[in-house]
């Protein structure tokens, strides 16, 4: 770092640029990626169209930037991709793929096959639920237990990204016409909802050196958790089906991944919120005013009762015990709210957060609309039908664009916005959701 000066009371500091600042772990890891980007295009370029050969090109320098700017996830995609290739290698049998040795070699049938890797992921993140909120409970070893919650939390990403890696390589091992990256149905979203918003949280959790926020987030990531267990059990949902005709296109690759950054961030900043106004209202002592705490108790219970009017069959018992662990959760926090807002961060940088997560989601999900509608264009010859799914991807939009504009034009702080983003959950789940279940339309591909 050099420095000019300009006065003797004024300096001025020339930080060091962007590639000076890149240690060798930073370039060897920049090789790496791009001899992964060769070694794909080399095997699997007779494969691609024109389109997924300008993505390949794209996610490489894309990667490597990822991997710089926030340096935790250089360590994570080696990870990830090693165990991935250690998968694909021992599905091999004298130069081919076989998939029934998901049952016979051991590390597949137990960690690296897409399911195992993925119950695996379902485990981690409650487990990790369960050490942030011990972490926010408990008196002296409180920042240990968060540390391990935390760390948990990166095992079960981790798990997540091998499963989604290996699944997509176990499609295309099942027939050519049946290969597809694992965006396409309500299974693999809601993995890819879980490891996106766990993603966004930890690297919130490394820029503001607080944990706290962890026992929050992983709720929601755990509510989805929940879900995609009971999805798999009544639906088999984790049977690897081919695609309907209309989702057969490269956009399926931009739009569902940017899509659901949106949803995952949406939903980060939604338990923020709440954390927010557990926070302020902690010294509450009329119940009946601790109104953040019975939405929670909506939200967390708001699955069973859905699922039984939307005449979804199946999980009754699974959906009550659901239920039951949820009012003894909101009970918990009830109960603990002032110890809770003891070890919850300033009001000020919870509301940063928030901000940040919503602009972020919202950048995404712009994106992820437009590319919706050129892929809608392309599928159906219009860009835009007032589909129910498009309708409330609008509504969605134009809420947190309201948001944004009143925190940016009218500087919209506190109770309120912490009120209008947990609104905003409430809206983002049924547009994700609820759509699916009481509407019909051309996006209803993931029925419940």
């Amino acid at each position: 770092m050099n420095t000019i000066t300009r006065s003797p009371s004024e300096t001025l500091v020339l930080h060091e640029g962007f590639l000076a600042r890149r240690n060798a772990f930073d370039w060897l890891f920049a090789v790496l990626v791009l001899a992964g980007g060769i070694f794909a295009f080399s095997r699997y370029h007779a494969a691609m169209d024109i389109y997924e050969k300008w993505i390949l090109a794209g996610a490489v320098p894309s990667l490597i930037w990822l991997g710089w700017f926030w340096r935790p996830l250089r360590m994570l995609m080696l990870v990830v991709a090693g165990l991935a290739l250690l998968a694909i290698a021992s599905y091999q049998v004298d130069g081919r793929a076989d998939l029934a040795r998901a049952d016979q070699v051991f590390w597949l049938k137990y960690f690296l096959s897409s399911q195992s890797a993925i119950l695996w992921m379902s485990m981690l993140f409650f487990i990790s639920t369960v050490f942030y909120w011990g972490g926010m409970v408990a008196r002296n070893p409180a920042a240990a237990l968060e540390l391990i919650g935390s760390r948990i939390a990166w095992a079960a990403v981790t798990m997540a990204l091998v499963g989604t890696m290996v699944r997509w390589y176990e499609s295309h091992q099942i027939g050519p016409d049946i290969g597809h990256i694992p965006v396409s149905n309500l299974y693999e979203v809601f993995v890819l909802f879980c490891w996106l918003t766990a993603a966004f949280y930890l690297y919130f959790e490394d820029q503001y050196r607080t944990r706290a926020l962890g026992a929050f987030v992983m709720l929601v990531i755990s509510a989805a958790v929940g879900f995609l267990l009971w999805y798999t059990v009544v639906r088999e949902a984790h049977e690897i089906q081919p695609l309907v005709p209309a989702l057969k296109s490269w956009w399926m690759k931009l739009h569902v991944p940017a899509n659901f950054v949106g949803y995952g961030t949406f939903a980060l900043a939604a338990m923020v919120a709440f954390a927010y106004l557990i926070k302020q209202q902690a010294g509450e002592p009329r119940w009946w005013r601790l109104a953040p705490l019975w939405a929670l108790g909506v939200v967390l219970c708001f699955e069973p009762i859905v699922f039984r009017q939307g005449g979804v069959e199946g999980g009754s018992s699974y959906w009550m015990v659901y239920f039951g662990v949820s009012a003894l959760i909101v009970a918990a926090i009830l109960f603990g709210r002032r110890r809770i807002a003891e070890r919850l961060p300033a009001l000020e940088v919870l509301d940063d957060v928030m901000y940040k997560a919503i602009a972020v989601g919202f950048a995404f999900f712009t994106i992820a609309t437009v590319l919706g509608a050129l892929w809608a264009a392309e599928a159906w010859g219009g860009y835009w039908s007032w589909d129910p799914k498009e309708t409330w991807a609008l509504i969605v939009w134009l809420n947190y664009a309201a948001w944004l504009h009143m925190r940016l034009m009218k500087g919209l702080r506190g109770t309120v916005a912490a009120w209008w983003a947990l609104v905003g959950l409430a809206i983002t789940t049924f547009a994700f959701l609820g759509v699916n279940m009481f509407l019909s339309g051309l996006h209803s591909y993931g029925t419940l």
